[in-house]
């Protein structure tokens, strides 16, 4: 990519970004915009704007995120939401520092060095550019002014450390603060216990854990919660919630339908048949009834026969104190691994219900095979990452596609291809793989969805880190030299070394696109309120529906988290190599972190609390980029004959050693909680049937909620007594 190529990209994507921060600032002020871009807001009772004012300038968002304390983000959008800011705000600290000293060191020893124009003399088909005399390959092999650029490593790693350490405490009082809190939790009452052997007493499940837990915890036991296979009561609750949302709707139509002219209305009807188009004709209205009224008798029947013959060999069980169920989980209940495996329970809205009853086996074999299929899926994944990498240069689509000549030869248009065309296709690429992993890491039988998020994000930071990086950097050199390489594959040493600083012009464009486009469309919120309006025209007739079109769903850290990831590790790797990319990264993650803010106070809503579960595995994923940046350099440096390259090895053994001191110091107390913590009074008696009752599947709760814990006692009850007669 030549220099006016790179500052078309630059420039056109940062018009984009304005054009998209003036339209959120237009648009947010409609009152009918209000649930897009201020739902978190609304659903907390509060007014969209504080003071309720609606002139606001486009620059009035930035302030007020300032403005917000780590409090009122953990009180809008929750523990996870301030871990996430953390990342992004320490991150954006390792860079800011990094750069106040490679910038201006740095800089001017690259570009007054001539390597790239003595390579040209030489070599009559080089090329490069003027950034390309900004970076490390325009220092001469062998030159003094190389230990500039080693001692560069040490600071940029001596920065991250502190950084880190500082970060990972801050998250862990964070943690403790919150879990010590006096705010009554259901699941500090409760741990989950899986692997429950099969009992050869003759008792019902019930009788079995209760008896089992009486005996080992007789002070502080108060009751358990045997799971259930709740499938088929749950299809049928999910059949009769559609029918009341039916009912409702249809209401609404025939409401409408009654004018001056039409007193008596029009009642709604429809086909019976697949999606509405076939099938017998019916009055909506009174056929949904008669569906609600025989759904309910089918799940009441489900319900019994469900609570009797269906419970499995996992169960919940509830302590009457914080501090007795963070002894129980912590403790070792049986002599052999494989049962009675007791641990700390996910909240309720996050429990995984068909993973709960995985034997301990089962998952440990299911765990081997995704971690197969993941491997398989990083290596061919790697193949069409690095031919679109190589495939998407203007010169092998005039080759490949010759047919594209008469377009692309077009000065405007070759510009804008060469500026966008390599990144747009990695992006959409990209996009297809995280419901992929998302599968996968559920089937591994974890219980909770804060874990399996916090797995699938694992598994695309490997994916990304061997794909996209190693992908687009290998993969794009060596599908541009493969005759040199076939002729001469000594060389490949050589050409990989010289073609590392011009791969940073393509990840600084990548960085640009992600930040100034990427963050101005999350800001504007443009398609989710294209999509709001659209389904509130045609769509939506109840209240619950309009609702339900403008939810806004949370951060989704499975994907935002290693995709912010990416960046920080490209920004890393060529951080040294080529340090003009360091003002880009530190862009992308300060207007990330200011959009992230500006989110969780308005939009967002968590689906689910871990209390910073995820940063000891953002912390070593930081680390690991650290070293994998550290390995690069001690491998450049040898490749440009540098004879003190192996000073690199005693900073990459200090890396282990910073990331295993940080994970005996801090991570025990992110796995377990510890009892310090729990032991802190509550602000009010806790009412333990309602922790019970948060447990309860909603396809197994009866109609009246104030016999929930009642009635669902009274089955189990029940059950126990026939079992044991």
């Amino acid at each position: 990519m030549d220099f006016s190529s790179f500052l078309t990209s630059l420039g056109t994507s940062f018009v984009i970004f304005v054009v998209l921060m003036l339209f959120f600032t237009w648009l947010s002020r409609k009152p009918g915009n209000q649930v897009v871009y201020f739902p978190s807001r609304i659903l907390r009772g509060l007014e969209p704007w504080e003071g309720a004012r609606r002139s606001r300038s486009p620059v009035a968002w930035i302030r007020e995120a300032f403005a917000a304390t780590e409090a009122d983000i953990v009180a809008s959008a929750g523990v996870d939401a301030a871990v996430y800011l953390i990342f992004l705000s320490s991150v954006l600290g390792i860079f800011v520092l990094s750069g106040l000293l490679l910038l201006p060191v740095l800089l001017p020893i690259a570009v007054t060095d001539h390597a790239y124009k003595s390579l040209l003399e030489t070599n009559s088909n080089s090329t490069f550019n003027n950034l390309d005399k900004l970076a490390m390959g325009n220092v001469h092999a062998k030159s003094s002014r190389l230990w500039a650029f080693l001692l560069a490593n040490y600071w940029v790693s001596f920065v991250t450390f502190y950084v880190l350490w500082k970060s990972y405490k801050h998250v862990s009082d964070l943690r403790a603060a919150t879990r010590s809190s006096q705010a009554v939790r259901p699941e500090d009452y409760a741990v989950l216990v899986r692997d429950i052997p099969a009992d050869l007493q003759g008792q019902s499940r019930k009788e079995q854990v209760d008896s089992y837990f009486r005996a080992l915890h007789p002070d502080t036991f108060y009751k358990s919660m045997v799971v259930t296979d709740n499938k088929q009561a749950n299809k049928i609750w999910e059949e009769l919630e559609g029918y009341k949302k039916k009912l409702a709707r249809a209401d609404v139509v025939f409401a409408e339908s009654k004018t001056t002219s039409n007193p008596e209305g029009t009642r709604p009807n429809n086909k019976t048949g697949f999606l509405g188009l076939i099938g017998e004709k019916v009055d909506t209205i009174n056929y949904c009834n008669e569906k609600i009224n025989e759904l309910a008798a089918k799940l009441e029947i489900e319900q019994k026969e469900t609570l009797k013959d269906k419970q499995q060999a996992a169960a919940l069980v509830f302590f009457t104190s914080r501090a007795a169920a963070v002894s129980a989980s912590q403790t070792l209940h049986a002599q052999m691994v494989d049962t009675w495996t007791v641990t700390e329970a996910p909240e309720p809205r996050q429990l995984i219900w068909k993973n709960l009853t995985k034997k301990f086996f089962e998952r440990q074999i299911w765990q081997y095979v995704v971690y197969g299929i993941v491997f398989l899926t990083v290596v061919f994944y790697m193949i069409p990452i690095a031919a679109i990498s190589a495939f998407t240069t203007l010169q092998n689509l005039r080759k490949y596609l010759p047919f594209l000549k008469v377009i692309i030869n077009q000065k405007a248009v070759k510009t804008i291809l060469e500026a966008y065309l390599p990144q747009l296709a990695l992006i959409i690429f990209l996009a297809l793989l995280p419901a992929l992993l998302l599968f996968l890491s559920k089937a591994e039988g974890i219980p909770s969805q804060g874990h399996v998020i916090r797995a699938a994000s694992g598994k695309y930071f490997y994916f990304i880190v061997f794909n996209v990086f190693l992908g687009v950097t290998i993969g794009g050199t060596l599908f541009a030299s493969l005759k040199i390489i076939t002729k001469t594959p000594k060389k490949i040493v050589n050409l990989l070394a010289d073609s590392l600083p011009p791969n940073a012009t393509f990840f600084v464009t990548y960085v640009a696109l992600q930040f100034f486009v990427g963050y101005g469309l999350e800001l504007s919120r443009l398609v989710p309120l294209i999509i709001f309006h659209l389904k509130k025209k045609y769509l939506c007739k109840t209240e619950a529906e309009v609702k339900e079109a403008w939810a806004p769903g949370d951060f989704g850290y499975a994907t935002r988290v290693p995709s912010n990831m990416l960046i920080m590790m490209v920004v890393f790797c060529y951080s040294v190599i080529s340090p003009i990319i360091i003002p880009f990264g530190a862009v992308y993650f300060g207007l990330g972190w200011l959009i992230a803010r500006n989110q969780a106070l308005n939009v967002y809503v968590p689906s689910y609390e871990s209390y910073g579960r995820m940063w000891p595995h953002i912390h070593s994923r930081i680390v690991a980029s650290l070293i994998i940046f550290q390995v690069l350099m001690f491998g450049y440096l040898g490749l440009k004959k540098f004879y003190y390259a192996p000073l690199m090895i005693p900073l990459i053994i200090l890396s282990f050693i910073f990331a295993y001191t940080c994970n005996k110091r801090f991570y025990q107390s992110f796995f377990n909680t510890p009892l310090e913590t729990a032991y802190k009074d509550t602000k009010e008696t806790p009412n333990l049937d309602s922790v019970y009752a948060a447990y309860i599947p909603p396809c197994l709760k009866p109609e009246k909620p104030d016999d929930v814990v009642e009635n669902y006692e009274d089955e189990k009850t029940n059950v126990s007594r026939t079992s044991s007669v």
